[in-house]
């Protein structure tokens, strides 16, 4: 290697000819980067996929958080590996065991501060290097470690951006699979719109109903988990179960509209969730935290940190399995025959604590832990190698890549797909019910009506202690203001409240 050890030349010292052409390789790099991104916002934009624009919008939100982070730890590397800790403190807690007691990081800062290109900043870093030697003090962390720290957060964000991205897509087109059931249907409605209102069900000898019950019965509580548990695994919904729960969701929400297209709105409502997805909240930095600390020798920490994502996976999908199973249930022990089509009734009782939403954060979490685990196997990989003693022995690693693929097929293939039209079998709709055009309108007049609703109360009050005239007059106020907008579909109209009570709560999350 040419020259000095460790930190090397200064720029003062660096030929401008090399800054130049760094230079330009870097902001080349970052403003094709930025373009790809722009581009492929204006597709989007074009071809009206607002929820996956957000997406994307979501994604820039990450890299900008990246490029803080490697900022600072850019901007603060000599500082911190300049703090000083008992040196005790070091020799516990460590991902290696360290077999050789005399061996010491700071000789890594000792040889950075020995090479050419000196400066305040070298002598600074040496001196105090020497003061922790002479007092019997180590250095927080060295540079070489801060360096990996940085890369390793770099990788662990675009792995989970990436593996969140085709985890997305491989259950988006899964659930393409379900247009044709949908077209088959609205062909059968065309063609004979009455027929389904003449007949007479025989509920207990409905696909849907025997498909549910034919092997551990209605009665078996114990059963129905256990069948719900293995339908995940093979033909997780089938076409009864989405004509039922699409014929469950029409009557109860859009009943003026039978000829409404639910595969259209499911999958505007997945794409919809999709962003949500994609990011990473503060609490999954938090869980970064925890299993960073985890992470001691003998403990196999990311071995049985593995099991989390599978184990939580399996216990969503058994629960939306189980939803569907209940509202078979409730339709088998209410009637034993029904005029026309059956039909299920979507209830937020179904879910855990009522809370339809719940299940998408528990995916989002186990996505984001499988992505760990992939980012964190190659992030040792690149950085230590196979045989590193921070990677562990091969029977722990393993089992680990085998565990992540498997949650990867059946987040994919089983579980986003149940989930995309599970969640739509609450007590209320997703506002991806409306287009985007009506879905802005919506939004301004629900901010409108709940900013308004002290003005009107207020008013009402007056009126009703005002007289007759006070009283008329009020009332023609609360009805302007009440007044949804024009392009809303008659089925909407009628349900305006809960339109609104809708659309605020998904504001608020």
């Amino acid at each position: 290697m040419a020259g000095g050890g460790g930190e090397g030349v200064s720029l003062e010292y660096t030929p401008t000819w090399v800054v130049a052409l760094v230079c330009t390789v870097i902001v080349a790099i970052s403003l094709a980067a930025e373009r790809v991104l722009h581009y492929a916002g204006k597709f989007l934009m074009n071809k009206k996929q607002g929820p996956l624009f957000e997406a994307l919008l979501k994604i820039k939100e990450e890299l900008m958080l990246l490029g803080f982070i490697s900022l600072l730890l850019t901007v603060f590397q000599n500082r911190i590996s300049t703090i000083c800790i008992p040196k005790h403190l070091t020799n516990h807690w460590l991902p290696c065991n360290n077999s050789l007691p005399n061996h010491d990081d700071n000789d890594d800062h000792g040889k950075s501060t020995a090479g050419g290109g000196g400066g305040p900043s070298t002598n600074i870093t040496y001196y105090n290097v020497g003061f922790i030697l002479l007092k019997g003090m180590a250095a927080l962390l060295s540079l070489k470690a801060l360096h990996d720290l940085h890369i390793f957060i770099f990788v662990l964000a675009v792995v989970h951006v990436v593996y969140s991205a085709l985890t997305i897509l491989f259950g988006t087109l899964k659930i393409r699979q379900w247009k044709q059931w949908e077209d088959s249907i609205q062909k059968k409605e065309e063609q004979d719109p009455e027929k389904g209102h003449e007949k007479v069900t025989h509920v207990h000898q409905h696909d849907f109903i025997k498909a549910r019950f034919r092997v551990c019965g209605k009665d078996s509580a114990l059963l129905t988990w256990v069948h719900s548990f293995l339908k995940q695994f093979y033909g997780s919904v089938n076409e009864s179960d989405y004509t039922t729960l699409r014929r469950g969701f029409i009557t109860n929400h859009y009943r003026d509209n039978p000829k409404f297209n639910f595969y259209k709105y499911m999958s505007r409502a997945f794409e919809t969730d999709f962003r949500k997805v994609v990011g990473i909240s503060w609490y999954l930095w938090i869980v970064v935290v925890v299993f960073l600390v985890l992470n001691v020798h003998g403990w196999h920490a990311y071995f049985w940190i593995a099991f989390l994502p599978l184990i939580l996976l399996l216990i969503v999908g058994t629960k939306l399995e189980h939803i569907i199973t209940e509202l078979a249930q409730e339709v088998a022990q209410r009637h034993v025959a029904v005029t026309g089509e059956l039909v299920v009734k979507p209830s937020d009782h179904h879910f855990w604590f009522r809370k339809p939403r719940l299940v998408l954060i528990l995916i989002h979490i186990l996505l984001f832990q499988n992505s760990f685990e992939i980012a964190i196997f190659f992030w040792m990989l690149v950085m230590y190698g196979f045989n590193s003693c921070i990677m562990g022995q091969v029977g722990y690693i393993i089992p680990r890549l085998v565990i992540g693929v498997l949650v990867q097929f059946v987040c994919s293939y089983s579980t986003l797909p149940l989930y995309a039209i599970v969640t739509q079998m609450g007590s209320s709709f997703n506002r991806a019910i409306f287009g985007e055009d009506i879905q802005v309108k919506l939004t301004g007049w629900a901010q409108k009506v709940k900013k308004n609703k002290p003005n009107r109360k207020t008013v009402g009050g007056g009126g009703s202690s005002g007289g007759g005239g006070g009283g008329e007059g009020s009332g023609s106020n609360q009805v302007s203001d009440k007044e949804p907008p024009s392009p809303l579909p008659p089925a909407a109209i009628g349900q305006q409240s809960a339109t609104e009570s809708t659309i605020e709560s998904d504001d608020r999350k």
